[in-house]
């Protein structure tokens, strides 16, 4: 998103719109129609008490929580749940764990708000008077409508959203604007419905209902796309955000006291099974109810597309910062921020048509919708604890009372959703194996990490210009460049000196150590040199946000360009026969890729980890690959990881002659 539109403006508020307010924006689609459903008997009470619990669930939550405080949490104007993380890490290290779970259950929900979406938006078809004076759409059309938009929407995701894109802002104003007025229309046959809004009749109805408390589950979905507003701060800006709110929430709230006015307009004995009170609302439905339809769809359709690409965004940060395995990330357009993944769209794309074909009916899949999403929103008060308390310095009074707050009613909504978990057992796998690829990749990398080891690189200048220098070894390149981990820049990892000079010598003209910094930042693009030796020994130090996919190749090639206009380097050959031509010297990579060694002896939690963490890592991308290198270009040299190496055994020596054993003083005597 281009930075101006991220300023408050008319255009801002009206892309905002599309892109921010999809999913929260089609929930009346379904909300009010599953509330009647659980609630059993329909009347007064469960109406006015259904709405008041909206009315302040969209106030404490969505408000309150998200608008008002948690957009504050911008990591330089990104939001989500990783920029988040990025600006609390340093406040504990377990705060790993929250990011994870909530990233994980995130994404889980990315395969059952499409079809909800979808299919309510279609099931409105069974509403349409031309189609049902001659037949009654039945399930398996509708479905089968519902799967041919949702491939067509993941096949879409290749070619990006440049050119429908313009269109989203414009077509969810035209829904919010049909909300608004069809529930304004009821509300005028009944203006009494507005004393629901009192928070009494939430209250009374929740301790008085047979259900009371279980019915919190289906009023949680009216805000179940709060957490995904937050993700997508970055392509609209937080005033945008906050002022379209305004108009998004008064619409939101007309039409749900408009399907409530409906509903008590009718007699005690009317029958509300299988009827939605949203699509109830169109007037004179012979010529308003198919646009209605269509427009419905459409609103559905990009909410998705909204979706999808949090999803994409979500796994992007989670690459970037060591979450997750390193994938093939595309950018089908040059819009900032616009990004394609592959693996994870058919991945969802699959979940989605599998839940769609496994709950059939929206009604079967509110049943099982809303728990991801409170575990989510749970881990993201975790660290909006250590965002208010120790970023913001807000004082402990005000933190405390705050949590207090987003803890009660988000545990409430935890509890009433966890009895859905026995109806979506179906895709536990899914979110489980989100969650549980995050916690091994990030475990094993600390683990990893632990055992690397650093030496001083100054003390190895000798030797390797001693090394390039030596005309008796044949030249592996002219120029020879590795990824080191090494923070500190007068240091390197003793497995690339050990590569240098062991085996077969790598004797070049220039040896590169590129470093890779990820910073909290999303969008930093720098980088530093430093000549060790010049020309000889060089350190180049690139500092990427965490939003940047670090393509090396291209990176360095901008590099060496720079310093050849500064006039800083010489890279013709050194070959006698090409220099006085002035061919370009050759350059290579040396990518040192790890496999976990049998010398090793592990904790069960340990060799679990690791095991699994080499596992996936045979999914993922190869590191050549993921840094964007060319392969004509790049050299992968395995090395063993050995993290607990066998030591504590006994391997008794026998004599050839005889079989008999050799006292260990006797060896140690051969041995001196």
């Amino acid at each position: 998103m281009t930075p101006h539109l991220k300023k408050l403006s008319a255009a801002g508020v009206l892309i905002t719109l599309g892109i921010i307010f999809g999913d929260i924006g089609t929930s009346p689609l379904y909300v009010f129609q599953t509330l009647l459903t659980e609630g059993g008997k329909v009347n007064e009470a469960l109406v006015l008490g259904s709405i008041s619990c909206i009315f302040w669930t969209l106030t404490l939550q969505t408000t309150f929580k998200y608008i008002f405080i948690t957009l504050q949490a911008d990591n330089k104007g990104e939001g989500g749940i990783f920029s988040l993380y990025a600006l609390v890490r340093r406040y504990g290290k377990w705060l790993a764990i929250p990011a994870i779970i909530g990233a994980g259950t995130l994404l889980a929900d990315g395969i059952i708000t499409p079809p909800i979406s979808v299919t309510s938006a279609i099931e409105g078809l069974n509403n349409v008077p031309a189609l049902t004076a001659s037949f009654i759409p039945g399930n398996h059309l509708i479905l089968g409508i519902v799967i041919g938009i949702m491939l067509l929407l993941f096949f879409f995701q290749q070619f990006g959203t440049k050119i429908v894109g313009s269109a989203f802002g414009p077509v969810m104003l035209m829904w919010f604007l049909m909300i608004g007025i069809l529930g304004a229309l009821q509300i005028m046959h009944d203006p009494g419905i507005f004393k629901a809004l009192n928070p009494y009749y939430g209250a009374k109805l929740l301790t008085d209902h047979p259900k009371g408390f279980w019915l919190l589950g289906a009023v949680f979905l009216c805000t179940t796309g709060a957490e995904a507003l937050y993700s997508d701060l970055g392509h609209c800006g937080r005033k945008n955000i906050q002022w379209s709110w305004l108009f998004v929430k008064t619409t939101l709230i007309l039409n749900y006291l408009g399907q409530g006015a409906w509903v008590l307009k009718q007699s005690a004995n009317f029958n509300f099974i299988g009827l939605n009170p949203f699509y109830q609302i169109v007037p004179n439905p012979h010529l308003l109810m198919i646009p209605c339809v269509a427009l419905a769809t459409l609103a559905t359709i990009i909410a998705s597309q909204a979706l999808i690409s949090g999803s994409f965004t979500l796994i992007s940060e989670a690459v970037s910062m060591n979450f997750w395995p390193k994938i093939t990330i595309k950018y089908p357009s040059n819009i900032r921020g616009q990004i394609y993944i592959p693996s994870i769209n058919w991945i969802l794309c699959f979940g989605c048509i599998a839940v769609s074909l496994y709950f059939r009916t929206s009604e079967a899949m509110t049943a099982a919708y809303g728990f991801s999403i409170t575990i989510a929103m749970l881990m993201t008060t975790i660290l909006m604890y250590y965002f208010m308390r120790y970023v913001k310095h807000w004082p402990v009074w005000l933190v405390t009372i705050i949590l207090c707050l987003f803890l009660c009613v988000e545990f409430s909504f935890f509890v009433a959703n966890a009895v859905k978990i026995l109806k979506r057992l179906f895709f536990l796998v899914f979110e489980f194996g989100l969650i549980f690829t995050m916690y091994i990749w990030y475990k094993a990398r600390k683990i990893n990490n632990r055992f690397l080891n650093f030496i001083d690189l100054k003390e190895q200048i000798p030797l390797l210009n001693a090394l390039s220098a030596d005309e008796g070894i044949a030249k592996y390149a002219g120029q020879l460049i590795y990824l080191t981990k090494a923070n500190n820049g007068k240091q390197i990892e003793e497995k690339i000196m050990y590569s240098i000079m062991s085996r077969s010598p790598k004797r070049a003209d220039t040896y590169w150590f590129i470093h890779i910094d990820t910073t909290d930042e999303p969008y930093t693009m720098e980088y530093s040199v430093d000549q060790i030796e010049k020309g000889k020994i060089i350190r180049v130090d690139f500092r990427l946000g965490f939003r940047i996919q670090p393509r090396v190749n291209v990176l360095f090639r901008k590099v060496i360009e720079d310093m050849l206009n500064r006039k800083e380097l010489d890279i013709i050959s050194r070959y006698e026969s090409l220099s006085k031509f002035k061919v370009v010297s050759d350059f290579r990579f040396v990518i040192l890729e790890k496999f976990l060694s049998y010398n090793n002896v592990f904790s069960v939690a340990e060799g679990f980890i690791l095991n699994s963490y080499f596992s996936i890592k045979k999914l993922a991308q190869s590191e050549a690959k993921a840094f964007g290198l060319d392969t004509s270009e790049t050299h992968v040299e395995k090395i063993p990881l050995v993290v607990k190496p066998v030591t504590n055994f006994k391997l008794k020596r026998i004599d050839p002659y005889n079989g008999e054993a050799i006292p260990e003083l006797v060896l140690n005597n051969q041995l001196n």
